[in-house]
């Protein structure tokens, strides 16, 4: 058995189904640049079949992601997946996503346990298993590279599971994923079930990959697919930051960190740029608009924060006290270069190389004008600075409404007063001035009058980026569509359960708060106004 485990980032498929989570094309395409780079294996790219501005995520990845650049024709790349349901529509949608990709990857899944079986698919065990030979063997005659996912495996029947892989295997699969669906397993049971399909599943051989798919409904994801892998399996699927449905998917950087630590036990190896992984935790974050919980392990603001009298002790006499792998190694950066508005566009631009963000000349003359526009209100630029100024100007949404001005009014002895004034889609400025019961309150009342789309506002967070009474502010919000916000019927790409994020930064926090607000509602818009032309489009077919 090899030392190798491949890592299987689904980000961009099951990442993206947590609520809110939701990215554009154009955010997915970076996320999976920003993979690439990572050294992730395999890049589950979507679901092409959802819908047809997935399928055109999906189909450009495996373009500009999943192939060679020209001038490095032998560079490696990662495979580039598609997700699909067991039947044909699906994975004939899924390779026309992925195909033009130097390696793709069809995912075919269909549930094994009887609950989903009786209750869901409403399909016998027999009716199952021709199932699965047929469309494992449709999708093997298009790609040589077929995953098949028994759904709900952690619930299934472990002889019938057996007997289910043996048929995929036989009808032409090459990596069996096993999916703890529903995070319901504990780690002894699931690392016995791998240790079982390697030892009982008819037909296994060298050249079957066994994956392990892990959810984090009992808090339990990274020690199950820790176990998985001990047992065996050397694939693992994972997040970023462990997003995902409801408590979420299993953690790239936990599970990659944990085998890079305790290498001694494992004895295994990934691909991972481990100090990448702070910079794309960062990045994920901004695009879906998910905090990053402090405590989070390896990537979480307080991951390597001492405040204990006797920790600091310990620190200061040795970092392994305390510390059990060094802040470096995930690219949590200690150094203090200080950048000022003394400071050029050379400096600039290094300390931007360093961090990973690698900018042209345009790109740079942005990011070097709103440098100079925050060193004028702030004496110190840091790193955590200058990663909130980026997120703030690359990876926020396509304005369409965008900010020109705001003024607020506020204290104990008058009414919250908020004055805005909104650059609109058609170049025009609008201006309104609202009372609310505080400024945020007042800023989203008067935004709300000029932008006219009815939502509630689900969630509201605010926190500092650094130290100190200048410290750069950090918004997020959370938004639903209210009902009347479209015409659309349940068919709709918008639908009235979708949430939408957006996220702000600025040394004024009502300033960042109303960028917040916008940037969700542009997402907003724009899903809006996406899913009208594929309906008008789907209509004009018809008549056509």
């Amino acid at each position: 058995m090899n030392n190798y485990v491949k890592i299987f980032d689904t980000t961009l498929r099951d990442g993206e189904q947590s609520p809110g989570a939701t990215m554009t094309s154009v955010e997915k395409l970076e996320v999976a640049r920003a993979l690439a780079r990572l050294g992730v294996d395999i890049i589950e790219a979507g679901f092409p079949a959802a819908s047809p501005d997935d399928l055109e995520a999906v189909r450009r990845i495996a373009q500009e992601v999943g192939n060679p650049p020209v001038s490095e024709p032998n560079a490696r790349v990662p495979v580039i997946a598609g997700l699909a349901r067991a039947n044909k529509n699906d994975i004939d949608k899924a390779w026309q996503a992925v195909r033009e990709a130097a390696r793709p990857r069809i995912h075919t899944f269909l549930a094994t346990s009887e609950i989903h079986m009786q209750h869901k698919l409403k399909m016998t065990r027999e009716e199952v298993v021709q199932r699965v030979r047929e469309m494992v063997a449709y999708a093997s005659s298009l790609c040589d590279d077929v995953e098949f996912s028994p759904e709900d495996a952690g619930r299934s029947d472990p002889q019938f599971l057996y007997f289910v892989l043996g048929e995929a295997i036989k009808a032409g699969a090459t990596t069996l994923n096993i999916p703890d669906t529903v995070g319901y397993t504990t780690p002894d049971e699931f690392g016995a079930l791998i240790r079982g399909i390697i030892e009982n599943t008819p037909g296994m051989h060298e050249g079957i990959t066994i994956s392990v798919h892990t959810h984090d409904d009992l808090g339990l994801a990274t020690a199950n697919a820790l176990a998985g892998i001990k047992a065996g399996a050397r694939q693992a699927e994972v997040t970023i930051n462990g997003i995902g449905e409801r408590a979420g998917n299993c953690s790239l950087e936990e599970v990659v960190m944990a085998l890079k630590t305790r290498h001694p036990i494992f004895g295994l190896e990934t691909g991972i740029d481990t100090t990448q992984l702070a910079r794309i935790s960062k990045l994920v974050s901004n695009y879906t608009s998910i905090p990053v919980q402090p405590n989070k392990a390896i990537v979480g603001a307080n991951a390597f924060a001492h405040e204990a009298g006797i920790h600091q002790d310990g620190m200061l006499k040795h970092n392994l006290t305390y510390e059990i792998m060094r802040p470096e190694d995930v690219g949590v950066n200690q150094s203090r270069l200080v950048l000022g508005k003394h400071s050029g566009r050379h400096a600039l631009r290094m300390r931007l190389a360093e961090m990973g963000h690698s900018l042209d000349d345009a790109e740079l003359d942005k990011a070097f004008a709103r440098f100079k526009e925050l060193a004028d209100r702030k004496k110190v630029i840091t790193d955590l600075d200058l990663e909130a100024l980026i997120a703030d100007e690359f990876y926020r949404p396509r304005d369409i409404y965008a900010l020109d001005g705001l003024q607020v009014a506020c204290g104990t002895m008058g009414m919250p007063t908020a004055t805005v004034r909104l650059r609109g889609p058609d170049g025009k400025i609008h201006t309104h001035a609202a009372i609310g019961t505080g400024p945020v309150d007042a800023t989203y009342k008067a935004i709300d009058h000029i932008v006219k789309v009815p939502n509630t506002l689900l969630e509201f967070s605010v926190h500092a980026i650094t130290e100190g009474i200048d410290a750069l502010g950090e918004v997020t919000v959370r938004v639903q569509p209210k009902d009347g916000l479209t015409k659309f019927d349940a068919q709709s790409e918008v639908s009235y359960g979708r949430v939408f994020g957006g996220h702000g930064a600025d040394t004024d926090i009502i300033v960042a708060s109303a960028k917040a607000y916008l940037a969700a509602l542009n997402k907003m818009i724009t899903a809006q106004t996406e899913a009208a032309e594929a309906r008008q489009h789907d209509y004009g077919v018809m008549l056509g």
